[in-house]
């Protein structure tokens, strides 16, 4: 294995707040099966970033492509993540870690909000025998 991915959220106290994660985890390992993806956390979850990345480094990564599973920028992604990430390039000088930007940030995912949300708010029609004749 050289690449590997890791989906990086935040955490909670609460361990179904991950299941969206894992569900997002399922469908990469379904769409790209050789792709090694796991997932870390800032806090309250387990692994770690830290965890994580070892164990894909003792597997033979030697690329970590780290997304943040967040909307937007925010500080953990500005200052956090970062900081957790330095330590990690210092102890493995041989592994590349790319750090993409926040997955609400990327156009096909506010493409995917939008069409929920329009959906969401679209007036709900009853297919009756009346509409069905008007159509015809």
């Amino acid at each position: 294995m050289t690449t590997a991915l890791i989906l990086f959220g935040h955490g909670a106290r609460d361990p179904a707040w991950a299941e969206p994660l894992r569900r997002v985890q399922a469908a990469i390992r379904e769409q790209a099966p050789d792709l090694p993806a796991a997932l870390a956390f800032l806090e309250f979850i387990a692994p770690t970033l830290a965890d994580c990345a070892a164990g894909l480094i003792a597997d033979g990564a030697r690329k970590i492509v780290v997304l943040p599973m967040f909307i937007a920028q925010s500080g953990h992604l500005q200052r956090d993540l970062p900081g957790l990430l330095e330590p990690l390039r210092v102890a493995h000088p041989g592994v590349e870690f790319a750090l993409l930007p926040a997955v609400g940030e990327s156009a096909a995912v506010i493409r995917a909000m939008a069409a929920v949300a329009v959906q969401a708010a679209a007036p709900r029609t009853v297919a009756t025998p009346e509409a069905s004749r008007r159509k015809s």
